[in-house]
């Protein structure tokens, strides 16, 4: 990468802002753009900063982030939206997906992955625990209406664009996927546009939710 990844950091707690910023400031390959306290000043600031990547507090006074992430994922070229939480309130997160969220982490996150995570997220991979997403799943109230719909969009793909949406369920870039269904990442890559296309998913983020919550890739 020869600039710099800009980072808007969006918390309502100060203290978090200057501890993340102080983590990512130390990558000469990050530059922190930016701070807001609350969804509305996370959009003016991704308006005016421009920033590849907005890390998004989800529980703030005011505007939420889960109406700022909403908004700005419908911008024209929209900056990543990575959500974070503190994953006491799963639904929050499950909105946040639902909203154009590109993953979450955790504000306990290891200040040494930091880095790594969030460029992965800006590469337009997913950030997200499996183990976590599968809590999310577990804990999410979907009525059985919502689950035949969720059956009815999967039976429109082709059995082998399920095994791939499976493996979007369990987080796995491309170059797993591949190797994981002996494929190659170009093939992989057409089958992952197609799925969004037939779901009427906005990215593989909500295409991985929408596996789990149909039952795919569960023991």
């Amino acid at each position: 990468m020869t600039d710099a990844l800009r980072i808007l950091i969006v918390d309502d707690d100060p203290l978090v802002c200057a501890h993340l910023k102080t983590i990512l400031g130390v990558d000469p390959g990050i530059t922190v753009v930016g701070g807001a306290h609350n969804g509305d000043a996370a959009v003016e600031a991704v308006r005016r900063h421009r920033p590849d990547l907005v890390l998004m507090d989800l529980r703030m006074p005011g505007r939420d982030g889960i109406d700022a992430t909403r908004e700005i994922t419908a911008l024209t070229a929209p900056p990543v939206v990575v959500a974070l939480t503190t994953f006491d309130t799963d639904e929050y997160v499950l909105r946040a997906l639902r909203a154009g969220a590109a993953g979450f982490l955790l504000k306990s996150t290891p200040p040494e992955e930091l880095p790594d995570l969030v460029r992965t997220a800006a590469r337009g991979h997913t950030v997200m625990s499996p183990a976590a997403t599968r809590r999310l799943i577990t804990s999410a109230q979907a009525d059985r209406d919502d689950r035949l719909d969720r059956a009815t969009l999967v039976a429109s793909l082709t059995g082998r664009e399920i095994e791939v949406l499976a493996c979007l369920g369990e987080g796995l870039a491309n170059g797993r996927i591949a190797r994981h269904l002996s494929l190659s990442e170009a093939t992989v890559k057409g089958h992952v546009s197609r799925i969004l296309e037939k779901l009427g998913c906005e990215n593989r983020t909500q295409a991985g939710l929408l596996a789990y919550e149909a039952g795919l890739g569960r023991d």
